[in-house]
């Protein structure tokens, strides 16, 4: 990372990606984009039995959404599928155990689901920064396996199931809406992925030559941060091939979850008075889920404080050219169907 891109994004993450960055961006959010009833809509949310997805799947379970939850361990997810029923009174809370580092309990996960279930939204939440470079047990790098491998696994095999779901009837970019009566709220309908990627990936090239950090020296934030430029790039891609479905990236600014406290809490312990809470940063997440707005804008699109923003910092571009973005395809297609 050069010192240029440090210092803007640094500047940047203060201004924007704070308590106060949401607090002024929320003045110009319109209320009712969240005012939907959704029973009868699916969703898949992965790691919300904490942080941000489970402030997600807790508001979906509120609007009468049916939430499958996939989480990694047992005894937090249970728990955390309690309190979501508990404070939502929506019983349709489902819970899935994969480890999204495990290419194939992903597969296994995804031939089981698609037989078992529809799906009309999937939200890839969970995320992980390993500071150290550790191996899976497949001989994956960690980081690598979950935020790109393990996304890219899930997002292309459950891509049959959320096109399945998609309604013809609906202009593609615009969705429907329909009044429910009593509530004088709205009801939606199209197919919706969403993938959590990070403001972090602005300081990231996609690099396709050491994709599990093999040939420098391990730095657990800046592979993370390229887990995360590659997850953007893959949503562009996928948003060009599946006219059919709703794609999105977004940045849900510096919040104070369980996951930041633990993966790094020198940042935690420097910035926690002024990071955005749990509900702050899953704000934007829960509007491209739920809001006719969030469909009316472009497919592929990376956003932040519910507003599309650019891929790349001033002065400090890190596009990357189609062949290197399609050697990303092809290593993750090989690597995906070994593991099939």
């Amino acid at each position: 990372m050069s010192l240029y891109r440090s210092v803007v994004w640094f500047a940047k993450g203060l201004r924007e990606y704070t308590k106060s960055g949401y607090e002024s961006a929320c003045k110009d959010f319109v209320p009712h984009d969240l005012e939907v009833q959704i029973p009868g809509r699916v969703f898949l949310v992965t790691g919300g039995n904490s942080g941000i997805g489970k402030a997600t799947a807790l508001e979906i379970a509120k609007r009468g959404g049916t939430v499958h939850l996939v989480c990694r361990d047992q005894a937090p997810a249970e728990d955390a599928r309690g309190e979501i029923i508990r404070e939502s009174g929506n019983q349709n809370i489902f819970l899935h155990i994969v480890d999204l580092s495990d290419p194939k309990k992903i597969w296994k996960f995804v031939e089981n689901f698609k037989q078992e279930h529809k799906l009309h939204v999937l939200i890839n939440n969970a995320g992980c920064m390993v500071n150290k470079r550790e191996l899976t047990e497949d001989g994956l790098e960690k980081n690598f396996a979950a935020n790109t491998l393990g996304v890219y696994i899930l997002t292309t095999g459950l891509i049959p199931v959320l096109e399945k779901e998609h309604d013809p009837r609906v202009q593609k970019g615009l969705g429907s809406c329909s009044s429910v009566q009593g509530l004088g709220m709205r009801s939606v309908s199209w197919s919706i992925q969403i993938t959590v990627s990070s403001g972090g990936m602005l300081v990231q090239k996609l690099n396709t030559n050491d994709l599990q950090s093999e040939r420098t020296p391990f730095d657990g934030t800046m592979v993370y941060a390229q887990n995360k430029r590659q997850q953007v790039v893959l949503t562009e891609r996928w948003a060009q091939g599946h006219p059919a479905i709703h794609f999105s990236s977004m940045h849900p600014g510096w919040a104070d979850t369980p996951g930041v406290r633990q993966a790094m809490p020198g940042f935690h312990a420097r910035f926690g008075d002024r990071l955005r809470s749990e509900a702050q940063g899953a704000d934007t997440m829960l509007w491209l889920a739920l809001s006719s707005a969030a469909a009316a804008q472009p497919s592929g699109r990376f956003f932040q404080d519910r507003k599309p923003v650019s891929t790349h910092l001033p002065l400090a571009t890190a596009s990357s050219s189609p062949a290197e973005e399609e050697k990303l395809i092809e290593i993750l297609e090989q690597l995906a169907q070994t593991f099939k």
